[in-house]
């Protein structure tokens, strides 16, 4: 069976040809707006700073500047609350062991030292008072006791008379019993002072130790107290060499409060501030080298703090082998850190375009001079005059160093002599 053929709708035969063309002028258009997003900017070749791209050896060091700091430093503080009276030593003057730096005053201190003193004599002159009250009641007691062994033997020589003459019938048995009871009398008498000097020597023995040891605790006490009017001359506990001293006339200092520092000036070393960025390349034990009035001096790494404050860490370098002539704290001396051995590597030199690309790109020159085209790389290390580059560039081709802040996003730019 034949299948009928239908003829196509010439009203679309009519529009085909006009509708492909309009399709092919947008696409056109598109690719043209497409192609303007590439932006440009110009500017003056006297305006850039142009440098090529070399391979060489690549030494990874940083430069700092590294200040003078003694290895041991000693705090001066008060020992006692008062207000400067006198400074009697100024800042960077040496000092010695024992030199008063400042003194202060303390009315009220003094006043305790005055009522520890009547408190002391008060208790010294009733110490004295109660041994001699003492020694007074002794004496008493040892003349009781002699009047009473006196007594004794009279009453002895009188009972034995009594008892001769009772023998022989000379005398009542009345006046007998009566004279050997005053004899018994008298010896119970005797004994019972004699109890009594020995009881009161032990009474007095222990009364007087702890008297006498009051006594002595309110000396120790009374010299605390003199000890602390002596704290309030402030003095130096090292040898070395006066720091910073905060203290001004007429300021109150409480106790404790620190207001100064010794320097001992027998250990020096360099303390300097590194960028974060080697935070984790800088550690105990790195090489360097220091110079001042053109001599250099072997430095190493001796500490590394952990703190990063404001962008920085902190780092103490000791100084070995030759050291520098009369150093002086707070001095400052150039210092290069080696990170590591060189190395070969291609290199472009350090410039301010860093701070506006953030090393991702650089605008490489064309190489006709008049325009320069912008290309991500990749950087590595760096040093005081090359960043070490890993990958985006050949040695011999030319980059601009100079910053890009101007240039904005433009991919190209046009080089005007």
């Amino acid at each position: 069976m034949d299948t009928e053929i239908k003829r196509k709708n010439p009203r679309l035969r009519k529009y085909a040809i006009p509708a492909l063309i309009l399709i092919a002028l947008a696409s056109t258009i598109v690719w043209a707006f497409t192609a303007s997003k590439t932006t440009s900017y110009k500017t003056d070749k006297e305006n850039l700073m142009v440098r090529e791209v070399t391979e060489g050896e690549f030494n990874d060091y940083i430069h700092l500047s590294g200040k003078v700091e003694t290895g041991l430093i000693v705090q001066v503080s008060a020992l006692e609350t008062g207000i400067v009276d006198q400074k009697l030593v100024e800042e960077g003057a040496m000092v010695n062991e024992g030199d008063v730096i400042l003194t202060l005053r303390n009315p009220l201190l003094r006043q305790q030292i005055l009522d520890s003193e009547s408190q002391l004599a008060e208790k010294q002159n009733m110490l004295r008072d109660t041994e001699l009250a003492m020694e007074n009641d002794r004496l008493q007691v040892k003349r009781d006791i002699l009047s009473a062994r006196t007594e004794l033997n009279r009453k002895r020589r009188i009972a034995e008379q009594q008892r001769s003459l009772l023998n022989e019938d000379l005398t009542s048995r009345e006046e007998y019993f009566t004279a050997q009871e005053d004899f018994e009398l008298a010896k119970e008498n005797l004994k019972l002072l004699e109890d009594r000097l020995r009881q009161d020597s032990a009474y007095r023995s222990v009364q007087v130790a702890m008297m006498r040891e009051s006594l002595h605790n309110m000396q120790e006490n009374f010299m605390l107290v003199r000890q602390r009017a002596d704290n309030l001359n402030v003095r130096a506990t090292y040898s070395g060499q006066l720091g910073s001293l905060t203290a001004e006339i007429g300021q109150n200092i409480s106790a404790g409060q620190q207001i100064g520092q010794i320097n001992i000036l027998d250990n020096y070393k360099l303390t300097v501030q590194i960028d974060e960025h080697y935070i984790d390349r800088v550690e105990p034990g790195l090489q360097g080298k220091a110079s001042r009035q053109g001599k250099e001096f072997d430095v190493t790494v001796a500490k590394v703090y952990p703190e990063v404050v404001n962008g920085t860490f902190k780092a103490d370098l000791a100084i070995f082998g030759t050291t520098p002539e009369k150093p002086r704290v707070g001095q400052t001396y150039p210092v290069d850190i080696l990170l590591g051995s060189p190395s070969k590597a291609i290199m472009i030199d350090k410039g301010t375009f860093f701070q506006s690309s953030g090393g991702k790109y650089v605008y490489v020159m064309d190489s006709d001079g008049k325009s320069a085209h912008k290309r991500e790389v990749t950087l590595g290390r760096r040093n005081p005059k090359y960043y070490e580059v890993l990958e985006g560039l050949s040695p011999g081709e030319k980059v601009i160093i100079s910053s890009y802040t101007d240039f904005g996003e433009a991919d190209k730019i046009m080089i005007k002599d």
